[in-house]
């Protein structure tokens, strides 16, 4: 764990080779979310890249060395959100035949579901897509989250329980 801090610090400090080794630390789980949320690994791949890319730019502003990970899922989660907006704005786009044809009992209406389960995920609490998304997506148990997030573990099980919850209810 110190020798990771100590990358973070020198990547603050502008050491590209630092920040390259915390890259390949995370990669894995980064691209793990993305490609979960999207759905389309050429657009996670994308939205990974540019999140990367954003960090670098702005690592110096980062606070605090131990919330490295966090920080960088929160400028993943920007860019899929972005990217999901521009997913449900080309859905609009559709021509109407196409659109009456998702919806039709038997035909692959999974789509429709899996946009609103989408919209449903960014309509929660930052904080709580965040909790959700290491769990779900990247596979971080609650007591590696709470660790990253700097918050109680049990805190973090019963948010992501009512946030789940808040999700299925509004899909009825």
């Amino acid at each position: 764990m110190e020798h990771y801090l100590e990358l973070v610090q020198q990547a603050k400090q502008g050491d590209a080779d630092a920040f390259a080794c915390l890259y390949q630390e995370v990669y894995e789980d980064l691209y793990r979310f993305a490609v979960y949320t999207l759905k389309d690994p050429v657009d996670a791949q994308d939205a990974v890249s540019e999140a990367v890319t954003d960090a670098f730019a702005s690592v110096r502003k980062l606070r605090r060395a131990d919330a490295f990970k966090g920080w960088i899922f929160q400028i993943l989660s920007v860019k899929c959100r972005r990217k999901l907006r521009d997913y449900a704005n080309a859905d609009a786009q559709l021509s109407k035949e196409l659109s009456e044809q998702l919806a039709a009992p038997g035909s692959s209406g999974d789509t429709a579901e899996q946009l609103a389960v989408r919209l449903l995920f960014w309509e929660l609490a930052a904080e709580d897509r965040m909790i959700i998304a290491m769990h779900l997506f990247a596979g971080y148990t609650s007591k590696e989250i709470a660790r990253q997030l700097h918050m109680n573990e049990n805190t973090v099980r019963s948010r992501e329980s009512r946030a789940l919850k808040k999700m299925k209810e509004k899909l009825k």
